[in-house]
């Protein structure tokens, strides 16, 4: 194994492509702004989903070549992106009714904190002037499952897992999954587990960088991409 001081985290591309596996075949799916945003590049093979923004795109593709973007068909984070055959504009007031009704199976979004209860704070860090929560609280209540994409650790080195959310809270116990630069959590009533690492890392750095204490899946692994 790699010695942790040199070990480098997942990338972002990495990331996204983790939490695509994590998407039944046919499911309705929808991204958030950021990270999650690059999760329409990765659809593991044998698999079609349907990409659904909250702007009123059902059938999203991959984010146009340089040069084809089309100023009028973006997602919801306002980036260009494609339509696939079958694609269908919706009104914004339907997107949100497939949203509010439970018709979205699994919902990627960007995350500030996660506790280890599933808590997601993902709209507002105190102090500072926020654009809004957007959809962000009916998808985690709307979604069947919700994936949170996140750093491990914040630019200042403090936790990002916690055992309590410090920052406005967007929904209760929602979050099914968390895939970080350095590792893949699963919030359960018994507590956080922790399934998948990072190359170079190991459960006990994992642990150090983490506040709740984490359970060791019995099928831990490393992966590499």
């Amino acid at each position: 194994m790699t010695d942790v001081a040199q070990a480098v985290g997942w990338t972002r591309e990495q990331m996204a492509a983790r939490a695509a596996q994590d998407s039944p075949d046919g499911s309705f799916v929808n991204l958030g702004i950021g990270i999650p945003e690059l999760v329409a590049q990765f659809v593991p093979e044998g698999r079609e989903f349907i990409y659904h923004t909250e702007n009123g795109l059902l059938g999203m593709g991959p984010s146009p070549a340089p040069g084809d973007e089309d100023p009028e068909l973006i997602n919801a984070g306002k980036k260009p992106v494609t339509t696939v055959p079958g694609s269908a504009f919706i009104h914004h007031a339907d997107s949100f009714t497939m949203i509010r009704g439970g018709h979205i199976d699994v919902c990627v979004l960007g995350a500030m904190q996660v506790s280890a209860e599933g808590d997601l704070a993902n709209w507002s860090i105190p102090g500072d002037t926020s654009i809004g929560i957007g959809g962000a609280m009916d998808l985690v209540h709307g979604a069947k499952r919700v994936i949170a994409i996140m750093e491990h650790v914040t630019k200042d080195n403090d936790h990002s897992i916690l055992k309590e959310c410090s920052y406005p809270v967007t929904g209760r116990g929602c979050v099914s999954l968390v895939v970080t630069d350095i590792a893949v959590l699963e919030p359960t009533k018994a507590g956080l587990v922790l399934k998948e690492f990072a190359p170079g890392w190991t459960p006990e750095v994992i642990q150090g960088l983490t506040e709740p204490k984490l359970i060791i899946a019995d099928e831990l692994k490393e992966v590499e991409f």
